[in-house]
């Protein structure tokens, strides 16, 4: 790994680094928090996923976290959206290819080689941060838009790994709005029954394991009606006695001002679910 950035902030450290990935055949960014601990103290670990467009910065940039992670003793690793590069595949708009990796991993062309944002987030950015950080390995894990797409699916396919799930504006039933077709379409194929590993309203009928999860909606976000429909969420929990708190928060949009209005209460909602 390489460290490009290094701030003190609340008492802790906001660092970036940047790693070859084996996974994603390409060079990665990713942003950690780590709070003010003593000597050979192991700290739980929170993992942000961003949406369409972002990248390692937005969050540790955006949302003010730092400050919550300093009092609760935790860390934040908030890596890229998708790989990243020259020889990487990409597409002239904004909701597919690099920025746009929908945390899954693809099956098509020309996407397969690289767009494996699901094993890299479950599997190899884990195992890199247990190894060269001080974890504790009890993780959580929460995202927005299209990165709350990918908290909700990494977290409940991977009830062992993860203790709690939350996001913010989530795209909740993807393979049902025109973002989570587009990009399935491309990353997956035509046949639908594949979607449904990344659907997190499908997984949500088939689960047998029940973990917490929280998700805040702005009752202004543009893009409510038409791509994040929570209320699907609400009813196929409510179907299936699902636990899930949805708070519809009255004038908030999609921003990070909605994001830094209650990620407190995120992070405080993960640690009392360790």
């Amino acid at each position: 790994m390489e460290r490009l950035e290094r701030h003190a902030s609340f008492g802790g450290w906001q660092e970036v680094y940047k790693h070859e990935s084996e996974v994603l055949k390409c060079s990665m960014n990713f942003s950690i928090y780590i709070p003010p601990h003593d000597n050979n103290e192991k700290l739980p670990v929170i993992y942000w996923l961003s949406g369409l467009t972002c990248n390692e910065q937005n969050f540790i940039t955006k949302a003010g976290a730092q400050k919550y992670a300093s009092e609760h003793k935790v860390i934040i690793v908030a890596p890229d959206t998708s790989p990243r590069g020259e020889f990487v595949p990409d597409d002239e708009s904004y909701d597919l290819g690099q920025g746009a990796g929908f945390y899954l991993n693809a099956t098509q062309e020309p996407w397969s080689k690289n767009y494996r944002m699901y094993d890299y987030i479950v599997d190899e950015l884990r195992t890199l941060i247990d190894q060269n950080f001080p974890t504790n390995k009890v993780q959580s894990i929460m995202g927005h838009s299209a990165g709350g797409h990918g908290a909700l699916v990494i977290g409940l396919r991977n009830p062992e790994i993860y203790k709690s799930i939350s996001a913010f504006s989530p795209i909740v039933a993807p393979s049902q709005v025109p973002w989570g077709q587009k990009a399935f379409t491309a990353y997956l194929g035509t046949d639908q029954t594949l979607w449904s590993d990344y659907d997190a309203v499908e997984l949500i009928k088939s689960s047998s394991v029940k973990m917490p999860i929280l998700v805040d909606q702005g009752s202004d976000d543009s893009f409510l009606k038409e791509q994040l429909k929570p209320e699907i969420l609400a009813d196929v929990c409510k179907e299936k006695d699902y636990p899930v708190t949805l708070n519809m928060r009255d004038g908030y949009d999609h921003s990070y001002y909605f994001i830094a209005s209650f990620i407190e209460k995120h992070i405080k909602f993960h640690m009392n679910n360790r």
